[in-house]
């Protein structure tokens, strides 16, 4: 065995990991490996990798091996395989979701590999609790570089010719934004960072913030230089701890650095950040409702004009930039507009980062550039569906977003595009569904998220979604009418059309997405009362085949309603009075018998009286079936 072998091992801490209990894999290892001789290994942690469907997860260096979904179990054998006989724990490697190989080294991973990542450069790469890691890696040398030779104007310049637009949803010029609060006169100029994200599904914003928290905060203080504020506000939900928790820690290193506080860097440029934990409100996410919540006041928007640029934070100018956007900021100031227009679309620049999630074999997070297809992220990072499942949709933008089918998976991502398909960039969600999804149920799960969250400052948002789901609800249990879908048409514009803020006014989306797309399903469901992808529960009979019922009882056994008759050698018969509609019944007959059926809009042959096994004749409608 050669001497001196020298390793470092980072374990992932994003929330995901340490919920998987990382942290306990970590001093596990730092305790294993103390008492090696010949073996020199540093452990150490990262924040989220972003493969957040594989965690807890470790990278090993030299070579980059990258382990998957560790226990503390496995520590005994990391180091004994891998770091003493230098032969890496196979079994411990992330599996191709379609060959089934496995693959040894992070950068080989497609996962990975057909990534582009600016926003998330540093995400895994870095302990976020040390800034020294975040300097090593060019942090705050943007910061320097403004604050040494650039004017205000020349910053603003250089960010409207990267064509950087917000990642928080709208896409407004990220430039223009700051060149409007910079032209206006005031004593004082607020910089606000809005880290509310509240999206089902997303998670983007904290994970930057749990992994790469400086450069957050470099971006907004180049951000306050160029607009000339001289204190700011990060803006961000108390259900994110961890991420509050390395936010502030890093708030204060960088003002023992000199990157924030009086006089930045021996400049006459002095800036001051402040951390405002919101209760969790979704409406708290619109920039006017966000200043309210600030200034202690209810989380509701406001009419504009004036924008927040002319009277924002306490009546003075004010600019308010998502994370993603502040954190591309540095990036582009290192390595200048011009790198970065190469990246992207003619109207879409740079990259667009997306959580991942639902019936995907890759979940997490992804970096892409903008223009491309939802077929690779959804085949080539993600993996495609589990099990192999039918593509049926992906809902982009979250609850304000739209569900595009099968037709758009070669259509461009980019915030033009994906608006003429009916959907939005927003701030990154993307929600994978399969055939055994219900776009009735779908379009009612996001529809009934955005009414309890509406802030009830609008008639229309209150009142109109509020009726909306009504008429959902009563499709998806059979109470459906023919017009039922032209009146949700109608209540959308009105919606739209009557909505203070875009949360309220896009609140329609998801229903009128899956009615341009998926019209056939909420026909099935009014006109035939029956749930195409045996979802609603309404609409559903669970039956058992008498050519297959063995009469062994495990269903009637299993069944929390005792809704299930027959004796031993009978075969047994579902009360359909008495059935609750569980599923359990499905679930425990056992494989080799497939005697249980779910079934919507029709009904099997079945015997209306108990009768032994063996002895029913009557299975024409069993072939079908």
């Amino acid at each position: 065995m050669p001497d001196n072998k020298q390793f470092k091992i980072f374990i992932c801490e994003g929330t995901g990991c340490i919920s998987g209990k990382s942290q306990e894999i970590r001093l596990a290892l730092e305790q294993k490996t103390a008492e090696l001789g010949s073996v020199n290994v540093k452990v150490d942690f990262t924040g989220c990798h972003g493969f957040c469907e594989q965690g807890p997860i470790a990278i090993v260096e030299p070579g980059g091996i990258f382990y998957t979904r560790l226990t503390v179990e496995d520590v005994e054998e990391i180091v004994q395989s891998h770091l003493i006989d230098g032969k890496p724990v196979e079994r411990l490697f992330f599996k191709d979701p379609v060959s089934g190989q496995p693959i040894p080294y992070y950068r080989d991973i497609n996962f990975y590999r057909k990534q582009q990542r600016i926003i998330l450069r540093n995400c895994g790469h870095i302990n976020p609790e040390r800034i020294e890691d975040y300097i090593e890696r060019e942090g705050y040398a943007a910061l320097k570089k403004v604050l040494s030779g650039m004017s205000p104007l020349q910053v603003i310049d250089e960010v409207k010719k990267s064509g950087l637009r917000g990642r928080g949803g709208a896409g407004f010029s990220t430039g223009l934004k700051w060149e409007l609060c910079q032209k206006e006169q005031s004593d004082i100029k607020y910089m606000i960072c809005n880290a509310d994200e509240g999206d089902p599904g997303a998670f983007m914003d904290r994970s930057i913030m749990e992994a790469d928290p400086h450069t957050v905060i470099e971006g907004m203080t180049i951000a306050a230089y160029a607009i000339g504020a001289s204190e700011g506000y990060i803006y961000i939900r108390a259900e994110y701890p961890l991420a509050v928790k390395r936010l502030r820690l890093a708030l204060k290193q960088a003002e023992e650095k000199g990157f924030l506080g009086d006089k930045i860097l021996g400049s006459d440029f002095s800036f001051k950040i402040n951390v405002n934990e919101g209760a969790g409100a979704f409406v708290c996410g619109e920039e006017t409702a966000l200043i309210a919540s600030i200034e202690g006041r209810r989380g509701m928007p406001r009419p504009r004009p004036p924008f927040p640029a002319q009277c924002g934070l306490w009546g003075k100018p004010s600019t308010i930039n998502n994370v993603k956007s502040l954190a591309s900021v540095p990036v582009i100031i290192n390595k200048g507009a011009e790198w970065y227009t190469k990246i992207g679309t003619e109207k879409s620049k740079g990259t667009a980062v997306f959580a991942l999630t639902g019936k995907i074999c890759n979940s997490g997070l992804v970096e892409v550039p903008m223009g491309i297809t939802l077929r690779e992220i959804i085949y080539d990072i993600g993996g495609g569906l589990i099990g192999n499942k039918e593509f049926k949709g992906v809902q982009n933008g979250g609850p304000s977003g739209g569900c595009l089918p099968a037709s758009a998976l070669d259509l461009p991502v980019d915030f033009e595009r994906l608006a003429a398909a009916g959907a939005i960039m927003g701030s990154g969600g993307m929600i994978v569904v399969d055939s055994q999804t219900c776009m009735v149920d779908l379009a009612k799960y996001f529809l009934s998220f955005t009414q309890a969250e509406s802030c009830g400052k609008c008639v229309m948002c209150r009142e109109g979604t509020l009726q909306m789901l009504k008429i959902l609800e009563a499709i998806t249990e059979g109470r459906g009418k023919e017009e039922d879908i032209d009146l949700l048409l109608e209540l959308a514009k009105a919606i739209q059309a009557g909505s203070l803020c875009s949360l309220g006014g896009t609140s329609p989306n998801p229903v009128l997405t899956t009615i341009r797309y998926f019209r056939d399903e909420y026909e099935a469901h009014i006109n035939e009362q029956r749930c195409p992808a045996l979802v609603c529960q309404q609409l559903i009979q669970f039956y058992i085949l008498p050519a297959k019922c063995q009469g062994c009882g495990i269903c009637k056994r299993g069944c929390p309603a005792d809704a299930i008759l027959g004796d031993k050698r009978m075969i047994h018969i579902i009360d359909q009075q008495k059935c609750i509609k569980c599923g359990n019944c499905l679930d425990v007959c056992p494989e080799r018998f497939n005697a249980v059926i779910k079934v919507s809009g029709e009904k099997p042959a079945v015997p209306d009286a108990l009768i032994p096994v063996g002895g029913w004749q009557n299975s024409e409608s069993e072939e079908k079936l």
